[in-house]
This record gives structure tokens, C-alpha cells and sequence, in this order.
């Protein structure tokens, strides 16, 4: 339906290096070639190469080759008429293929794109009439400039503003379905977003194809994004990447942040490779357009650091919350990737506050001092294990031993695993060659971390009352999050959990919001009409904590979530799960007030830590009691 004459004149504006740079990192390669890693097969080698001069592109890996159109069709999965429509709005070519009636026309991305851009407009125009909107951004150290760089822009608190607006702007029903701007209820569709600052979602090459939006004031659930569509895949999409691609391409570096504000403060701030994701875990297919950017390779010199604390293979930072997204990372890392861990870095805030936070309080350099603080995400993973272990006690450090060296044990690089055997004798305290020697015990036969998850000892067969408890505890949460809920479980602090793999067990299930995200699908289920919403947004829910969790623990969620429980009477499952979170606060108490105890006993009378620690256990002893009482 498009001119021939227009294909071509596309094909001639359009520079095939530009295009293919948008998604792959590419570096000369001889006279006339380019090359990178290929974006359609997963591969640590570059093997992937573009011809500008002749406008082709060829995989020698995958075999995959062609012209810039079928670069785009392949990449942006798309037909070959969308592929010229994404081409001609690059170069500004104005194609004649409208001669066809629009009821006639299917939903193409085309059209869902330019949906999206109208929306951004009318956001923008919203926010700019709404003083308590601006207000809030101004409130968080966003200026004007800010503001219109990212077009932040606000949803109005209506139920079909934006509905009419698209309408009127030609966009059909069913245009307008896929958008996933719209909620559909008894009356028919309604706008999604409703009093919400709107932050557009962008594509590597700049096409909003969603919203990340954020509650001002009261409300649930306090942030809300686009739904999976055709143009928006949670799992593939960096906020802020279209950005940030080119300083990220250059300086072989992305700062991994977690929300739209930390993006907006770090590129303010001049850490211009900073992006976020979506309302999801960093995953694999993250990773594989990290490497991409990153011109990640295999060489044995991928992740050394040299003096000036730079990587050879270029560093994957991460700045999200120690003890949730680090350890996740850095589980995923050791069962997927360990090229890729090599690169990858941590950097948390040690009062634990957002990068947002950081620059609002303490400018620029804080930002910058906070991505100068990383450490690699090898030791922080291993250090993260031994959190919950009490290194103080022989036996708490015999615990340590037992969590930390499977990790060891399964560093693939000899002289790495060697060096981080030492680091861990170090942290525990102990001597090197036992500790070698268990970490060699802890490897497979070639000595490499055991990959079947171990199966959890029966809840019968557990001994230690604490371990038991908190055994007892994750299964009522997972296995009846109404009643959990109730008991108050989502205000339990990190350190609750001693067990190390309780402990990551219940990270993850703080990542995927703790159970008041069961309690709103749950009630989503039931506005939506679907049969047992309760027990739908249950499977959902162990679903959303065992992605949010490595390969091993999820087994443990996976063992955890069908173990039968000892009260089967549904009368009696309030007081179960009631007593069963009572106990867990009561040990963690306990647990508190015997380390203040000896804290105190080591403390001169005299010194000023003395009294706080002081009243601090009368506090401690007083909820207690309330415990005990309850």
C-alpha cells in the first residue's frame, strides 16, 4: 500500500548504522564494517556485523541478516509496512499510504504510538494547570528544566478526560483498547490513570509506548504502570535508556536505579547512564540489552578492575535496596551469568535511602560519592548471607560457613574462587584452611556450586524452635496471605528472619510487595467479576515471589507453599496465623533484647551510648510484654 518511489527514498535517508546503534553497541571492525553483539541470539562474542556502505547487516553466529527494514521488522517485531512507517518518521518522510478507509485498517503500533504521543501532550498540558502536581516535583528538587526534559506530565482526577481527548483526535475503540491507557468496567472503557503524576515509558529509540505513574496524596496502589500490550513488555523496557544509550554505549557503564525520580536526580546530577526498571525485577532479558550497549564480551578480562577502579569489560552498577533487589541480582547472577556478575557492582546508601533522597539532601557529589562507594557484587552477595547469621557465637559462625561457601564454591574462575575463600575467612573469623576445605566440600566434583536446589527438611523434623517458627510463619504467609495480612506481617523488619533461607524467602517476598499486593489483585479479581478472587490472587501472588527470587530459593517458596499446615479449620485459621506472627515478633524481641543485654554488659556506666542502650531495652521489653499480652 506504500510507493514504491517512498520505500526508496526511506531507504536512502535512513543511515543503517544509526538504526542498528540504537540497540547494539557497535565498534569499527576493518574498512567499511562495524560490528557488535547480536540482538538476536544470546552470544559473548561479537559476531554480528553492518556494512553501512551497502546498507546490510549479517549474523555469523545465528546466520540472520538483511537490510535495514529487516533489522527493524525482527527488532521491533513488527511487518514490514510498520518497519517503513518506524523509518519514515526517523528521517521525516511522509509516506502515502492512507488511501485506504481507517475502519478498515487493523491496530498497528503505528498508530498505538501516536496514541501514546497524544497522551504525553495531554498529560503535560494537565500538569502545567495543576499547581499541587507541580508543587510535588518542585517539592522533590525538580525544576522546570527537569520537568520538560523527561515531560513529566499529571493524569487529571476524571474518569474519561483523556478518553474524549482521543476520540476526538480520531483514535478508535479498539485503537484505544490496545492502548493500555483504558480500564473497562460495567460502562464501558474509563482512563486508567487518574490523579497521578505520569512519567512517559520510552523505547531504546525514543517512542513512548507507556506511563509509569505515581499516586499524589492518599491512594492505592501508590505507583501504577501501563499493562503488558503490544508495544509495552515490562521485562524488556529500561526507563530512561533512549537517554541514557549513548553515554552507556561510551563510557561502558549503566547505573541500574530503581524508580523515575532516581533517573531524573542521577542524569541532573551528571550520572547520565542511569536507568530504571519498570515495576519488575532486573531480569535476563535486561541483561541481554545491558551487554549489548556495553559491548560485553567473554574475554578473560570481562569485570577486572584496574587501579582507577574502572572494568576492563565495562560495570553494571546497581544502586537498589541491600537486602531485596542486591541479593536477587546477585542470585541470578551466580545461576545464570557469571561473566556478567564479574561486571556487576553494588552501591547502597548506608542510611538506605533512594539516590533521589541522596541528591535532595546532599546535591550532586553525593551521587556521585554514592556510585563511588560500589562493591562487587560477588562480595556482596556473599557478605549479604551472613546477615543473618551471629557471627559473635561459634555456632553462628559455623551457620555463616554453611550458607556463604556454596556461593563460593560455585565461582567458576579458580583464582577468583581462591581469593574469595580468604575474604570469607576473614568475615568469619576463622581459619583459612577450614574454610577452604569446606568450600571445596561444598562443590560439585569439579568443584562448582551442587545446581539442584536442595529440598527444605520436613517442618516436622526441624528441632530448633526458631527455625521452626519462622518455617511456621512463611506459611501462612504464603499459603493464606488474607489472614497474614491481618496479623500485620508486611510490617516485619528485614531481620525478623535468622534462617538464611527464610531470610531470602522473605526478601523476596517484600519485593513482590509484600501481601498488601495480594490484597489489592485480590480485590482487582473481584471488581473484575472472576470466580474465587481470593484464591486466584493467592496463585498470583507465590507466582510474583518466586520471580522475585534465585533458582534455589524459589524451590524453597515452591516447598513452603503446598507443605500442609496443621489447621485445616477454616474457623481456626485467624488464630492460627494470628499466634504464629505473635510468636515470630515475640523471638525477634527476645533476640533484640539479649544482644542489647550484652552490649550493655561491655559499656562503661559512664559512656553516652550507655543510656541510649538502656532505654532502648526498656522500649524492648515493654513490647514484650505487649506481645505476650496480646
Amino acid at each position: 500500500m506504500i510507493p514504491r518511489e517512498d520505500i526508496d527514498k526511506v531507504r536512502e535517508l535512513v543511515r543503517i548504522e544509526e538504526i542498528v546503534g540504537d540497540y547494539v553497541s557497535l565498534r569499527h571492525a576493518g574498512a567499511g564494517s562495524m560490528k557488535g553483539l547480536c540482538p538476536f541470539h544470546d552470544e559473548k562474542t561479537p559476531s554480528f556485523h553492518v556494512r553501512p556502505l551497502v546498507g546490510r547487516w549479517h549474523c555469523f553466529g545465528c546466520g540472520e541478516g538483511g537490510d535495514v527494514f529487516s533489522f527493524v521488522e525482527r527488532i521491533e517485531h513488527i511487518p514490514f509496512i510498520e518497519a517503513v512507517q518506524f523509518l519514515a518518521r526517523k528521517v521525516g518522510v511522509e509516506l502515502r499510504d492512507d488511501a485506504r478507509p481507517r475502519e478498515n485498517r487493523g491496530i498497528t503500533r503505528s498508530r498505538l504510538v501516536d496514541a501514546h504521543t497524544q497522551a504525553v501532550i495531554f498529560y503535560r498540558e494537565r500538569l502545567r494547570e495543576n499547581a499541587r502536581a507541580q508543587d510535588f516535583l518542585t517539592g522533590r528538587g525538580f525544576d522546570q528544566d527537569a520537568i520538560d526534559a523527561f515531560e513529566v506530565g499529571y493524569s487529571p482526577d476524571s474518569w474519561d478526560e483523556l478518553l474524549r481527548h482521543l476520540r476526538g483526535k480520531g483514535f478508535t475503540e479498539q485503537e484505544l483498547a490496545a492502548t493500555g491507557l483504558f480500564s473497562s468496567g460495567t460502562r464501558g472503557m474509563y482512563d486508567r490513570f487518574r490523579g497521578r503524576l505520569m512519567w512517559p515509558i520510552r523505547s531504546i529509540t525514543g517512542e513512548t509506548i507507556g506511563f509509569g505513574a505515581r499516586i499524589i496524596g492518599e491512594g492505592q496502589p501508590k505507583y501504577l504502570n501501563t499493562p503488558e500490550t503490544q508495544l509495552y513488555q515490562k521485562s524488556k523496557v529500561l526507563y530512561g535508556l533512549d537517554l541514557a544509550k549513548k553515554q552507556i554505549a561510551a563510557e561502558r557503564r549503566v547505573v541500574i536505579v530503581e524508580g523515575y525520580t532516581d533517573v531524573m536526580a542521577a542524569h541532573i546530577a551528571g550520572v547520565k547512564t542511569a536507568v530504571a526498571t519498570c515495576g519488575t525485577a532486573f531480569g535476563t532479558e535486561h541483561t541481554k540489552i545491558v551487554r549489548r550497549l556495553i559491548g560485553d564480551s567473554a574475554s578473560p578480562s570481562a569485570g577486572v578492575m584496574l587501579s582507577s577502579g574502572q572494568s576492563i569489560g565495562g560495570e553494571i552498577i546497581f544502586t537498589f535496596d541491600g537486602d531485596a533487589a542486591g541479593q536477587k541480582a546477585a542470585l541470578r547472577a551466580y545461576e545464570e551469568d557469571q561473566a556478567f556478575a564479574a561486571q556487576t557492582f553494588i552501591a547502597v546508601a548506608k542510611d538506605g535511602r533512594d539516590p533521589a533522597d541522596v541528591w535532595l539532601a546532599d546535591g550532586d557529589e553525593a551521587i556521585h560519592r554514592l556510585i563511588e562507594t560500589r562493591e562487587p557484587l560477588f562480595a556482596f552477595a556473599i557478605r549479604s548471607v551472613l546477615t543473618g547469621a551471629r557471627l559473635e557465637t561459634a555456632e553462628g559462625r559455623v551457620a555463616g560457613l554453611r550458607a556463604a561457601a556454596p556461593m563460593v564454591a560455585g565461582i567458576r574462575d579458580r583464582v577468583l574462587r581462591g581469593e574469595y575463600t580468604r575474604q570469607l575467612a576473614g568475615w568469619l573469623g576463622m581459619d583459612e584452611d577450614t574454610v577452604r576445605s569446606y568450600v571445596r566440600g561444598a562443590g560439585g566434583p569439579q568443584g562448582h556450586a551442587r545446581q539442584t536446589p536442595a529440598q527444605l527438611a520436613p517442618r516436622s523434623q526441624l528441632r530448633d524452635p526458631i527455625e521452626r517458627i519462622e518455617r511456621e510463619s512463611l506459611e501462612v504467609i504464603l499459603q493464606m496471605p488474607n489472614y497474614a495480612g491481618a496479623a500485620g506481617v508486611d510490617d516485619l523488619p528485614a531481620e525478623t528472619y535468622v534462617v538464611p533461607v527464610h531470610r531470602s524467602i522473605h526478601d523476596a517476598i517484600r519485593a513482590a510487595g509484600g501481601v498488601a499486593a495480594y490484597s489489592r489483585k485480590a480485590e482487582e479479581f473481584a471488581a473484575r467479576g472472576i470466580d474465587d478472587p481470593q484464591g486466584r490472587a493467592n496463585a498470583w501472588f507465590i507466582d510474583e515471589v518466586t520471580s522475585q527470587a534465585g533458582p534455589e530459593v524459589a524451590a524453597a517458596i515452591s516447598q513452603i507453599a503446598v507443605a500442609p499446615l496443621p489447621q485445616s479449620d477454616p474457623e481456626g485459621m485467624w488464630g492460627y496465623a494470628r499466634g504464629i506472627i505473635l510468636s515470630l515478633l515475640r523471638l525477634g524481641v527476645t533476640r533484640q533484647i539479649g544482644e542489647i543485654r550484652g552490649r550493655l554488659q561491655r559499656t562503661n556506666p559512664e559512656d553516652e551510648d550507655y543510656v541510649a542502650l538502656f532505654t532502648r531495652l526498656i522500649q524492648l521489653e515493654q513490647q514484650k510484654r505487649a506481645y505476650e499480652e496480646a
